[in-house]
């Protein structure tokens, strides 16, 4: 394509960013955007927040990558799911209707489970892994943990109260680090713009079997990142991971919680990029 248009036309091209919206059949529907041209990458959010989560690494890293990121049924753009589903599925749909061979994933929280679970469904098509903050399939979860989560949501089940749901979650150390105002700000102004977050049912279909007792089949590169003040679960969940996927690295981000790409998102940045670029071993 470079030899059709000019240079100044290919570079202006490549940072717009292209939207579109993949019709999945019975009126499930999954909105997406497309930014920069080279290697795919797509970005996989979390379990509270949506597409929008990933804005400090569009630019960026769309430099020299063709990077992808969508909402999961029920966040953001995305029309919240009215029957059980797979999300291994609809990242496969996505993944096809874009037309890429291979891509590298980079998954937040539940959508580093969700990278890993599409990785062992299909390592033909996966390239290299990033998981951030993941919690993985299999392994159960503390007490703490549960009770720190049905905390958080009380105001939304007991009275409906969104807003007091936010609140509670835009103040939880874990989620993000203590002093870190800028990322709290921004996971607050993210809920805040769209409270169906919250609110969607949980109608996906478990894995089976789940991926803890399958990490050793996960071929591609992989790094797993977690902030120092990130839940103990959550570190116990990486510690899985590492020991579990062959030749995994973990780096520990230091002042950031279980968002370090809203807190911290130049070292996010620069971490990313470098193990995106990083020959295979």
């Amino acid at each position: 394509m470079t030899g059709l248009l000019t240079l100044a036309a290919w570079a202006a091209l490549s940072a717009a960013t292209a939207r579109g919206q993949l019709d999945l059949g019975d009126g499930a529907k999954l909105y997406y955007e497309i930014r920069g041209a080279g290697p795919a990458v797509v970005l996989v959010h979390d379990g509270l927040l949506h597409r929008e989560c990933w804005d400090a690494q569009w630019e960026v890293l769309s430099k020299g990558h063709e990077l992808v990121r969508y909402d999961r049924r029920g966040y953001g753009k995305s029309p919240a799911p009215k029957k059980p589903y797979s999300e291994i599925e609809d990242l496969d749909k996505l993944i096809r209707h874009l037309g890429l061979n291979r891509a590298s994933i980079i998954g937040s929280s539940a959508g580093g489970n969700l990278a890993v679970e599409y990785t062992l469904a299909h390592p033909d098509k996966v390239d290299r892994l990033v998981l951030v903050g993941p919690v993985v399939s299999g392994l159960a979860f503390s007490d703490h943990f549960t009770a720190r989560n049905r905390a958080a949501f009380r105001p939304l089940a007991e009275r409906g109260d969104v807003k007091g749901t936010i609140a509670n979650w835009a103040a939880d150390p874990y989620l993000t680090a203590p002093g870190n105002d800028a990322g709290k700000k921004r996971l607050r102004e993210l809920l805040e713009a769209n409270p169906h977050n919250l609110t969607r049912r949980e109608l996906q279909q478990p894995t089976k079997p789940p991926a803890l007792g399958r990490l050793g089949e996960v071929k591609a590169p992989t790094l797993v990142l977690v902030g120092e003040a990130d839940i103990p679960d959550v570190h116990a969940h990486c510690g899985a991971i590492q020991a579990g996927v062959p030749g995994a690295k973990r780096v520990v981000l230091e002042k950031a919680g279980h968002l370090p790409y809203l807190e911290r998102p130049d070292d996010f940045n620069r971490l990313v990029a470098e193990f995106l670029a990083a020959r295979k071993p």
